[in-house]
């Protein structure tokens, strides 16, 4: 009983989720809750269904012709899988950030401006400005281009253009920030960058991250959960599954014996 969350609380709830791809089944009777005040993980190893369960929580999943999602998966209590749920504002409210940085090809200032501007955020072009800066520094990145954001998003650092999608994301005051994997494809000190960053944005927003690294699970993360082979093996506070986790298979993970 020691992991029983106090619904209030929760943000996002996932009960008895099942997807499939036509005939494949990839994720089988998931349940688990995500909250603001924490960073929840999802670890496991490759192909395990990780990836494939965090898309369920903005719809992503819906971009693929073969997919289907069962179960219920609420925010703030509603069915986001109800015919009722408006898919374009449902993805502003819980934002996404990709393994692979995916800058548009557009300048620093209308990567961050685009999505304020076409869910009308903003009144004026004064506000618009307000917006894509008070963005940029939330994503630590306002100091290093705010002398160029005429300039291309294509244009930076992969480490940098990562904090774009970031800032990207938070412009358009999203509830829930969901991570995919974001720093695989960035160097030590960019990865540093934006761990750094999710323990900033930690209590503003329900952040969930999916990594193959676990000693970053470890650094920002409150709350793990162990995917293996489709299922949701064992969740609970990250110092719990790293250092006392109960179920045999959680512990062969964390202790490297496959991966």
């Amino acid at each position: 009983m020691a992991d029983m969350q106090t619904t209030t609380k929760s943000k996002m709830s996932a009960r008895g989720v099942n997807v499939f791809y036509g005939e494949k089944q990839a994720i089988k009777d998931v349940s688990i809750d995500v909250d603001v005040d924490d960073v929840t993980a999802f670890i496991g190893p490759s192909g395990c269904g990780k990836s494939t369960f965090l898309r369920t929580l903005n719809r992503m999943n819906d971009t693929v012709a073969s997919a289907r999602v069962e179960g219920e998966i609420t925010l703030d209590g509603e069915n986001i899988y109800a015919p009722s749920m408006d898919v374009v504002q449902l993805r502003a409210r819980v934002g996404m950030v990709f393994q692979k940085p995916n800058p548009f090809p557009k300048s620093i200032y209308e990567n961050v401006a685009y999505g304020p501007r076409i869910h009308g955020l903003a009144a004026s072009k004064a506000e618009l400005d307000e917006i894509v800066e008070k963005s940029l520094r939330r994503a630590g990145l306002w100091e290093e281009v705010k002398d160029r954001l005429g300039d291309s998003g294509t244009a930076l650092s992969g480490g940098q253009q990562q904090r774009l999608c970031i800032g990207r994301a938070i412009a358009v005051e999203p509830e829930v920030i969901l991570m995919d994997e974001p720093c695989s494809a960035l160097d030590p000190i960019a990865t540093a960058k934006i761990e750094e960053l999710i323990l900033d944005l930690r209590g503003n927003y329900a952040i969930v991250i999916v990594t193959h690294n676990m000693q970053q699970a470890a650094r920002v993360s409150q709350r793990t959960a162990f995917f293996h082979l489709g299922r949701l093996v064992e969740q609970g506070p990250t110092t719990e599954i790293f250092t006392n986790p109960r179920e045999e298979r959680t512990k062969d993970y964390i202790t490297g014996r496959y991966g």
